[in-house]
């Protein structure tokens, strides 16, 4: 035998086990195919904030995965979003399949979120369920958790999951399938019960711990908890403007013909695609027209709109929108902006990272905005500041007196905020509430987050008009949205009107926009995982070309081509 140069090395037989690197630097070893999970148990996890999935090598996996060969994992808990949307799905397929099992007449939907952390469901079939068999839901739900029960996942051919819906009357998942390109489908199973979801799911229901049904007519609510703190409900509160806006909506997808994203496919595909997209605009503009004509009525006393909504909620153009309306109602809008009254950089107050806090009310001249408000509610002449940006100074900006027919038009995060107007009578301030705040269903089981609808138009928005990657809006995403929930969500009810500027069309021409931008997001980058689950989402939608999205859209905001871009009110 020859004399190996490097004695260190020996040879080998094949391992029979796989070693797991946990991201704390754990190490845990078994056999090859061991699922996850049984690594998960063995490390431990945190009941205040369990781990329901998991990263292996940047890819997001289920706790059911076999690993195979030597990984690093970095546990998912509840306190992740991912986390949080695993949960919810799970908690889902358990409502339906425990109501499958009691009422199989009824037909549950999943209709919108609420924002304490809940899903609005409904049934079709039967009447709304009575507190009785509400409570009787519950209490099946609990004991499938207490049985921790498996969630069997197959991958069964297309043909066979159509055949399966169409034997079961589900013709949402039909119509969805229909237009499906690859020719199988991922099923879980429950109890003997099959469904698709879009999306991972716990391995069994004994995760499934806390919950709760509540009669919300005409429906109930599917309660869970937030990702902060995670396994604890919210109190129950209700939003009645916010639902007005849901329902509204509902009507809107009976009155277009549109009832899921296979209805839209259909459209897309067929000869309505036309009537889809004006008739939608259409209603976006009534509304409009309907706001303006609110404010012009009340123009003895309202001086002051304030417009708020958060990120990629297309608050831009719907003020200018409501602008022209407001002039077709003999009233002259003045824009003013809310960011001019930045405090000089060195005031601006700093987060819990030390970074300067811009989305904090702090960080404007609170003050100063009330005094000139009132001055040129007034009549009187007022000099107006101007921030500049890349000096991080407060200048001298124009001088300007109001006329009688003059109305302020004021747009920004904390426009609901009643901190933002403290001298001004409320009598005087009419305030308006702009999001995407539903969206388009899948199918009756499989909701579109309005979250991943605005994400998916600022991520086409900032990269043709910011210069921004797919990757970067991502990645900045998180911070973004801890922003919406500390300063513009809690204040959402506080609106004289909700503006829901979600077009039942939109995700078709966002589409073929997004997906060049979110392949470009390597494998292995921290928004990676993000990146893969929106196209994931992206292929239920059939694509629509923006030749056809009318040049005043609020969607002409994010894919550009608007005629308002330039638009601005002369004083």
């Amino acid at each position: 035998m020859v004399d190996s140069p490097h004695p260190y090395i020996r040879p080998a037989r094949p391992r029979d086990t796989v070693q797991v690197r946990f991201n704390d630097g754990r190490i845990f070893e078994g056999p090859v195919g061991t699922p996850l999970e049984e690594f998960i148990r063995a490390a431990g996890s945190d009941p205040q904030a369990p781990t329901v999935a998991a990263l292996i090598d940047n890819e997001l996996r289920e706790l059911t995965y076999p690993v195979e060969r030597d990984v690093e994992v970095t546990p998912i808990t509840m306190a992740h979003s991912d986390g949080g949307r695993i949960y919810r799905r799970s908690l889902s397929f358990l409502l339906v399949t425990a109501v499958h099992e009691l009422f199989p007449e009824a037909t549950v939907y999943v209709d919108h979120s609420l924002t304490f952390g809940g899903y609005f469901c409904r049934v079709q079939g039967r009447e709304l369920f009575s507190p009785e068999e509400l409570a009787q839901v519950q209490a099946r739900m609990v004991e499938i958790v207490q049985a921790d029960e498996p969630i069997h996942k197959e991958r069964v051919p297309l043909s066979e999951a159509i055949e399966l819906f169409q034997a079961r009357g589900d013709t949402d998942k039909v119509r969805l399938l229909s237009h499906r390109r690859k020719d199988y489908l991922t099923l879980y199973q429950l109890r003997g019960f099959r469904d698709y979801f879009h999306g991972y799911m716990v391995p069994s229901t004994g995760y499934l711990t806390v919950f709760d049904l509540q009669l919300y007519p005409p429906g109930f609510v599917l309660r869970f908890p937030r990702s902060d703190p995670p396994m604890v409900l919210h109190p129950f509160m209700d939003y009645p403007k916010l639902v007005s806006v849901f329902r509204e909506y509902g009507d809107w997808l009976e009155l277009i013909g549109v009832p899921d994203v296979g209805g839209l496919n259909e459209a897309m595909t067929g000869e309505r695609v036309r009537e889809v997209v004006l008739v939608s605009e259409a209603l976006h503009e009534q509304r409009i027209a309907r706001i303006a004509l609110e404010v012009a009525e009340r123009r003895d006393r309202v001086r002051l709109v304030l417009i708020a909504g958060p990120s990629a909620s297309g608050k831009t153009t719907f003020s200018k929108r409501l602008s022209i309306q407001l002039l077709a109602n003999g009233l002259r809008p003045f824009p003013l902006e809310m960011d001019n009254y930045f405090l000089d950089r060195d005031k601006t107050p700093r987060d819990a990272q030390g970074n300067y806090d811009f989305e904090s009310l702090g960080a404007l001249d609170v003050a100063l905005l009330n005094e000139h408000l009132l001055r040129l509610m007034e009549g009187q002449e007022v000099t107006l500041p101007r921030f500049n940006f890349r000096t991080g100074l407060r200048e001298t900006g124009p001088t300007v007196r109001l006329r009688p027919d003059h109305i302020l038009l004021i747009e920004g995060i904390h426009g609901l905020n009643p901190a933002l107007v403290p001298h001004v009578p409320p009598s005087m301030v009419y305030h308006v509430y702009v999001s995407a705040l539903t969206q388009l269903n899948i199918d009756k089981h499989n909701r579109v987050s309005t979250t991943d609808t605005r994400l998916i138009r600022r991520i086409v928005r900032d990269a043709a008009q910011r210069g921004y990657s797919a990757q970067q809006t991502i990645e900045r995403w998180e911070s973004v949205r801890e922003g919406e929930k500390r300063w513009i969500f809690p204040y959402q009810e506080h609106a004289d009107v909700m503006f829901n500027s979600a077009l039942v069309y939109e995700l078709a021409v966002l589409k073929p926009l997004a997906e060049p931008l979110l392949l470009q997001v390597e494998r292995g980058m921290p928004a990676y995982v993000e990146a893969k689950r929106l196209l994931a989402f992206l292929e239920w939608f059939e694509p629509l070309a923006p030749d056809l999205v009318p040049d005043n859209s609020i969607l002409r905001e994010f894919v550009g081509g608007s005629i308002l871009g330039d638009f601005r009110m002369v004083l």
